[in-house]
């Protein structure tokens, strides 16, 4: 299982490194978000899946129970996922502005 959570680390970097070297803007933002999802999954595969029990502290004891899966780690990658999703919303909107100035340029400033 971590060998095929590390291939696919490294095609998600591949794809989004050859993204973020194209020319379009589109396939910069695709490949900044992809990127960004190899960051989440490489710091999550680092972490350690765990066997799947709740990283829950009982009463009577002083740490989780062994195997459970890190608790940061996971918190970490909910805290970029949601970041992530962020900074796209605001690519996003710079992009479709920059689409629009550019097409008032092209027409000669009218349309505004």
């Amino acid at each position: 299982m971590d060998l095929t959570l590390a291939i696919l680390v490294g095609v998600l970097a591949a794809c989004g490194t050859a993204a973020v070297l194209g020319r379009s803007l589109f396939r910069l933002l695709i490949g900044l978000v992809l990127l960004g999802q190899a960051a989440n999954l490489l710091l999550f595969v680092a972490a350690g899946p765990g066997d799947g029990t709740a990283a829950i502290v009982a009463e009577s004891a002083q740490a989780p129970a062994p195997g459970s899966g890190d608790p940061l780690a996971q918190a970490l990658v909910l805290t970029a996922i949601v970041i992530g999703f962020g900074v796209l919303a605001f690519c996003l909107a710079l992009l479709s502005l920059s689409r629009r100035d550019e097409d008032t340029a092209r027409k000669g400033g009218e349309g505004r």
